[in-house]
């Protein structure tokens, strides 16, 4: 069963949690209990297996034969390595490429799945609606959201973006999306106020009623979605598997995990795989220059009232991180009402203040810095020349904040950092990165080919002639206007 970070609704199923999104009055689902696991009793599995273990135990109300549906995926050839999420070990760490699927970032991984558990959790309730599904992204779960849902019976999908806070090929990726059910909207704002806006027609109960009249169910694509977030826990049990059977660490060795955050629902995932019996030491949470959360983990205030950037590491500018809901929910013991308290302020003032003990409690369970530009360019260069491994922006992200942790607390853990994109989706920053000032506005495209001759990584499927297919998606709207765009789908 699932409950509310703000305890304003009864208890749900995994069902209707996934089918409502969000709870729809503020809030987020959340499991009643976390379950304790024995990680060895995975050790023999594959991928596809491990993610049928661990997801059934928080889709208990649905169907066996749709969880193993949903985790086939992970080996129908839409992920072009065996393994879905190989471990790229460098020595002391490593690094997890969540980045294989069909849109090259790590969203693919959650998104390919839930539409299985979406249209599943609708026929389990019984109902006979269409599902229209809104999506607030910051560059890559808008593609990663379409490419899942496409032409899936049932369902329509709605994408809004921040017309100047996505990189080229993450506008093309979704601009040029086929389709039936598909639609693509750029926002002439920034990510939050994408994301405020998605939340304020979820929150509405006029908007949802005229929905309801129309036989139409609003639903979520956005992590969000507790259907979202559940796979990505799976991850970080493989990671722990691969580094076992990599001889990198021994059986019941701790490790650390580095997470590049924005949204904060990937090092959410982690925190909850920590939460479950993984041996994880440590959480290290990498911001960018967008750094409200270094700045919460420092002070105690969640402050988003600052300027925003943006950076080199797109899908991370964001400076209201919706899961940290859902993070301060379980650090305060699941006070729901000191949690909405705390971001019903945010909701108004854009700030929040946690009480000394809280504020302890969070640093003992998770730490955070920040990385500036500057530095995200020259780790990328360092980490080639070193290593001859590639990073895109965000994950320089995470290494930078790594190294800066490591040379500081001396901690020679084993880590693993999540790689959460392929740098062909960011070609142009890389080059920077790698061969200077010339390539700073280089055509996307021939900067892709270049990339590909210098480090002799191929160019993922999904990216390969996005410059000829057709741009199907030319709607833009206000951030204010969102809403009534909404309204014309009933």
């Amino acid at each position: 069963m699932y409950i509310s970070t703000r305890g304003n609704i009864e208890k749900q199923t995994s069902a209707e949690a996934i089918a409502l999104g969000m709870v729809p009055y503020g809030g987020l689902f959340v499991p009643d209990s976390i379950p304790s696991v024995n990680w060895q009793e995975y050790k023999d599995l594959d991928y596809s297996n491990l993610a049928l273990r661990i997801m059934k135990l928080f889709l208990t109300d649905l169907p066996d034969e749709t969880i193993k549906n949903a985790v086939s995926v992970y080996g129908d050839g839409r992920f072009d390595t065996q393994n879905p999420v190989p471990l790229v070990d460098v020595g002391t760490y490593g690094f997890l490429e969540l980045w294989h699927g069909p849109t090259a970032a790590f969203k693919d991984i959650a998104l390919q799945v839930l539409p299985y558990l979406l249209t599943s959790s609708i026929r389990t309730l019984g109902l006979d609606s269409e599902v229209l599904i809104l999506t607030a992204t910051s560059g890559d779960t808008g593609k990663a959201a379409l490419e899942g849902f496409k032409d899936v019976p049932g369902t329509r999908i709605v994408v809004f973006y921040p017309a100047a806070g996505v990189s080229h090929i993450q506008e093309l990726q979704m601009t040029t999306t086929r389709g039936q059910n598909t639609h693509v909207v750029a926002v002439n704002g920034n990510f939050d106020q994408c994301q405020t806006a998605v939340k304020k027609i979820f929150g509405s109960e006029e908007i949802r009623k005229k929905f309801s009249e129309s036989n139409i169910i609003l639903s979520s694509a956005n992590s969000i979605n507790w259907g979202r977030l559940l796979p990505q826990i799976v991850y970080y049990f493989w990671a722990y598997l691969q580094a076992v059977a990599q001889n990198k660490i021994g059986s019941g060795e701790e490790i650390n995990v580095v997470v590049p955050t924005g949204n904060f629902g990937n090092i959410l995932a982690a925190y909850y795989a920590k939460r479950m019996g993984l041996p994880i030491a440590n959480l290290i949470c990498a911001s960018n220059k967008n750094n409200v959360l270094a700045d919460f983990f420092n002070s105690g205030i969640y402050n988003s009232n600052r300027p925003f950037y943006l950076t080199y590491s797109p899908s991370m500018d964001i400076l209201i991180s919706s899961n940290f809901e859902r993070f301060i929910f379980e650090i305060t013991d699941r006070d729901e009402e000191k949690v909405s308290k705390l971001f019903s302020n945010l909701a108004t003032d854009g700030i929040f203040e946690v009480d000394s003990e809280t504020l302890e409690k969070c640093r003992q369970n998770m730490i955070a810095g920040w990385a500036q530009e500057s530095s995200v360019l020259e780790s990328i260069d360092r980490v080639y020349k070193d290593l001859g491994y590639v990073l895109d922006p965000h994950t320089a992200v995470g290494w930078r904040v790594y190294m800066d942790y490591r040379e500081k607390s001396g901690d020679n853990t084993y880590t693993v950092i999540t790689s959460t994109a392929s740098p062909f989706k960011f070609a142009n920053s890389v080059l920077l990165a790698l061969k200077g000032d010339d390539y700073k506005n280089s055509d996307p495209w021939q900067a892709l080919n270049t990339l590909s001759d210098l480090i002799e990584w191929k160019i993922p499927a999904g990216l390969k002639n996005l410059q000829s297919m057709t741009i199907r998606h030319t709607d833009k709207c206000e951030p204010e206007k969102i809403p009534s765009y909404i309204l014309a789908f009933a």
